[in-house]
């Protein structure tokens, strides 16, 4: 549900007296495989919305090509 800010949640939830149940929780890690895998979710999130950027410019650009060769062979 979140990737960054556990700790923040938390005691968020302790203070409000809400419970937080962790499913399929995975063994404890060391800090730095923490940070390692913080930074690849990063890079994850960041590539994800920079390669949708360029698919959505990429369909625009088409579509402006399919447009103009419609008006040409009219």
């Amino acid at each position: 549900m979140l990737r960054f800010g556990a700790e923040l949640v938390f005691s968020l939830c302790e203070h409000f007296g809400t419970e937080v149940v962790i499913i399929n929780a995975s063994e404890e890690s060391s800090f730095e495989e923490d940070l390692a895998q913080d930074v690849i979710e990063i890079v994850t999130v960041f590539s994800a919305r920079l390669y949708g950027s360029r698919s959505h410019k990429n369909k625009q650009v088409m579509q402006q090509l399919r447009s103009i060769t419609a008006e040409i062979g009219a």
